[in-house]
This record gives structure tokens, C-alpha cells and sequence, in this order.
């Protein structure tokens, strides 16, 4: 019985201090999961105009690896003048101006912590991070003793939480 007792204050205690540690990129994850859930919106978005000096006579493909944007088709040709989705370009000068839509500079930052690749210096934090949330989901199963009524409760929240995931990953 002590060495279950033992067990569950020292999951107490680092649930509790890696909680605070974290706090601060939870707090990001947080808000920019919620901005995240907005992408395919304009939502908190500003307009950017960008113009730029190109090489001339470029295809629809190469302007769009040029100013990175993907899938780039022209919509239509007059004269020099190709017109896309989000600008012109004029073939025989090289002359691009287009618009994208960023976030705020901090969410932009925040939004990109949060869809980091491995190819991301930060790759490993978001690694860290994802055990660290393991790590809270496993830990509050000791944070209270088995038999005790608090536990119980706690077992009917996990599973009615459990169910709950279930429910919105068939959906």
C-alpha cells in the first residue's frame, strides 16, 4: 500500500512541475490549434501585395515554384500579360505582382510551431512536447489510489472521454 501511495505522489509531482514547465507551449498549442481550425478561411488574414522582378517567359509552373505558390495555373493571356488567381505576370518584362493573405507575424509564428515537419529546426520540440502529453494522459491514472471513490469517477470520465474520441473519429 506505501509503495502504491509513494508512486502516486512522485506521478503527482511531475504531472504537477512538467504541467507548470509547460504551461507557456500549451497555452501556444492552444490558440494556435484554434487559429489552425480557421485555415481554409480569411479569418484574423491580411492582404500582402508583392511585386517582383523575374526572369521573363517563365511556364505557370515555374512562376509558382518562383513565388511559391502551388498549383499556379494562368487564367488568361493577353498579349504578355498572363493573369492568374492571385496576380499578373508579364512574360516579356518578368514582372510579377501578386497577393497572399498571413496570418499576424506571432500567429503566423504560432501556426507554424504547430505543423512543424521533421525537415523544422524545432522538429525534436514538438517531438518532446507530443511524449510530454503522453506522459499527462498516463500520469493522471495515478493520481488517485485504485479502490478510492475519486478513481472511480475518474475511470467513468476516461471512458465516457474515450467513447467521446471514438464517436468524433467515425464521424
Amino acid at each position: 500500500m506505501t509503495n502504491q501511495r509513494e508512486v502516486s505522489n512522485k506521478m503527482r509531482i511531475y504531472h504537477r512541475y512538467l504541467g507548470f514547465f509547460l504551461a507557456g507551449i500549451m497555452a501556444v498549442y492552444a490558440l494556435s490549434g484554434i487559429v489552425l481550425i480557421f485555415r481554409d478561411t480569411d479569418f484574423l488574414k491580411k492582404e500582402i501585395v508583392t511585386k517582383k522582378q523575374l526572369e521573363p517567359n517563365l511556364s505557370a509552373e515555374q512562376l509558382g515554384n518562383a513565388i511559391k505558390i502551388k498549383r499556379l495555373s494562368f487564367a488568361s493571356q493577353e498579349g504578355s500579360t498572363a493573369t492568374f488567381a492571385q496576380g499578373t505576370y508579364n512574360s516579356a518584362t518578368g514582372q510579377v505582382s501578386y497577393t497572399t493573405k498571413r496570418l499576424p507575424y506571432l500567429l503566423d509564428k504560432m501556426t507554424h510551431l504547430h505543423k512543424a515537419k521533421s525537415a523544422d529546426p524545432l522538429y525534436f520540440l514538438n517531438i518532446f512536447f507530443g511524449m510530454a502529453l503522453l506522459f499527462f494522459v498516463l500520469s493522471s491514472f495515478w493520481m488517485f489510489l485504485p479502490g478510492t471513490t475519486l478513481f472511480k469517477k475518474g475511470m467513468y470520465f476516461a471512458l465516457a472521454g474515450m467513447l467521446l474520441t471514438i464517436i468524433l473519429l467515425l464521424v
